[in-house]
């Protein structure tokens, strides 16, 4: 295995995108997750070098993002029983399987590596006493110990759920089960069938689905999240730049196969995972562009990048726990232009002003559904062909909490019982896309598509890094 230093990003220059930067490899997810079970140094054990003494921000390596993790655990666990009482939860059990991880383990305990048969994590509100945090694992941990009663000689299952119901008896106990979404369903039939033989028919009687405390606990952001996901997203831009740029692709050689290669290949030096395979599209002036499911659709990988293409790319990764989400537009130059033609230029102009509207139309507190029928008002107003499908973001690419898109103005619709609202803090990746005519392209419509992480602020959304203004140009 090769051994790698610490990614260094060391700020530059972009036009309109923020995205000059620099970015030094990283190790490998296999190393992170040693490093996180053993808590030794590892790495200095096997030749680890760490990366020179810059100028810049540096993404962290691995035994490092335990430690800043652990401390928004304990911030997270200190939020956590006004939240369950919010949902009326006096229990909330989540049960992580052997070689099946639970999609909440690693934000409800320590981001480590469980190999337990069954590792189980009991929340229950204690009453005067508080938050109680239990843990039934097979193995003794230190990292464990932090955060929940978890002995150095365990005891089963079978003996501390019953105990803890005996003493609390909660009236509602919360299992992720019967929610619309992956995360908020995660329990298996077998532990369900499991927790219900050791618990008892009066104990199954109480099961409620955790849903909308899980949304509410995942979609709450710790402020203390925002620089380290600033770097992440800064990591993503330079990414971006580089691969629509002369570094990867040769006019009439390099595939969209082998962008999307390039872009793999520096995930797994970064020691990031993808969490979708990145997309590339393709738009050109005498080629009607294929859709999917409404869509601009994803060119082939064996598509050969020519001089005069619009380019379009989706891009998004995992770190620290927290997603990035990205789309950027790039112009191959023919060797006639020096310049993007003043159509581009004019369609991107319009794609910022839909989203200077939809910064100043949010609002924490206000229903999504609004911002969405407002923002569309707009753009109708305006003259400006749109669509919006943006979503929350955070732990999950595709996060817990309210979109900003035409479910979300459906659910407005249909009541304001159903209508979610937007949280303070919250994390959202602006996607959308406007189509517009482009003169030089014979009045041709293209479409402008862009996506951009951004967090809800009092002021409205905030941008973690510029946005783009324009175009990435290949010569």
């Amino acid at each position: 295995m090769r051994r790698r230093p610490s990614p260094v990003i060391t700020s530059g220059s972009g036009a309109g995108t923020g995205a000059g930067t620099t970015v030094r490899t990283f190790m490998t997810k296999a190393m992170q997750f040693a490093l996180l079970v053993s808590g030794v140094l590892f790495a200095a054990a096997c030749g680890y070098v760490a990366a020179p003494e810059t100028e810049g921000t540096r993404l962290l390596p691995p035994s490092e993002q335990l430690t800043v993790r652990e401390g928004w655990l304990e911030t997270r666990h200190g939020l956590l029983l006004d939240m369950m009482r919010r949902h009326d939860i006096d229990m909330w059990i989540v049960v992580n399987e052997e070689f099946h991880d639970d999609p909440l383990t690693e934000f409800v305990a320590p981001p480590e590596v469980y190999v337990g048969n069954r590792d189980v994590f009991v929340f229950v509100d204690a009453g005067e006493a508080g938050l109680r945090r239990v843990a039934i694992s097979g193995y003794a941990s230190e990292h464990l110990r932090r955060f929940f009663e978890s002995p150095d000689d365990p005891r089963p299952a079978k003996e501390v759920l019953p105990e803890l119901y005996a003493e609390h008896d909660p009236q509602t106990i919360a299992l992720p089960i019967d929610g619309r979404r992956g995360v908020t369903r995660s329990l298996t039939m077998s532990s369900y069938e499991w927790l219900s033989e050791i618990l008892g028919d009066e104990a199954r009687a109480r099961f409620v689905s955790a849903a909308d405390l899980i949304e509410e606990y995942l979609d709450t952001r710790i402020p203390a999240e925002n620089e380290h996901y600033r770097r992440a997203v800064e990591l993503t831009a330079e990414l971006s730049r580089r691969a629509f740029s002369i570094e990867v692709i040769e006019p009439g050689n390099t595939t969209v196969g082998d962008v999307r290669s390039w872009i793999v290949d520096r995930y797994w030096e970064y020691g990031v995972e993808p969490w979708f395979p990145p997309d590339i599209r393709v738009q050109r002036r005498d080629v009607d562009n294929p859709t999917s499911r409404g869509f601009l659709a994803v060119a082939p990988d064996d598509t050969v990048i020519e001089r005069g293409d619009l380019l379009h790319m989706d891009i998004g990764f995992t770190y620290m726990g927290l997603n990035t989400d990205w789309q950027k537009m790039a112009y191959v130059l023919p060797t006639s232009e020096t310049d993007l033609p003043q159509g581009f230029k004019d369609a991107l102009a319009k794609a910022n002003i839909l989203q200077d509207v939809m910064v100043r139309l949010s609002r924490p507190g206000k229903p999504a559904g609004e911002v969405y029928n407002e923002t569309m008002a707009e753009m109708e107003k305006l003259g400006i062909e749109a669509m919006i499908y943006s979503h929350p973001l955070g732990n999950h690419g595709h996060g817990l909490g309210a979109s900003i898109d035409f479910r979300a103005a459906k659910r407005a619709d249909d009541g304001a019982g159903q209508a979610k609202k937007l949280r303070a803090g919250s994390y959202l990746a602006m996607e959308f896309n406007i189509a517009d005519e482009i003169s030089e392209w014979d009045g041709k419509k293209v479409w402008i598509m862009l996506e951009d992480p951004v967090h809800l602020t009092d002021q409205g959304w905030r941008f973690f890094v510029p946005r783009q203004e324009s175009f990435y140009l290949i010569h």
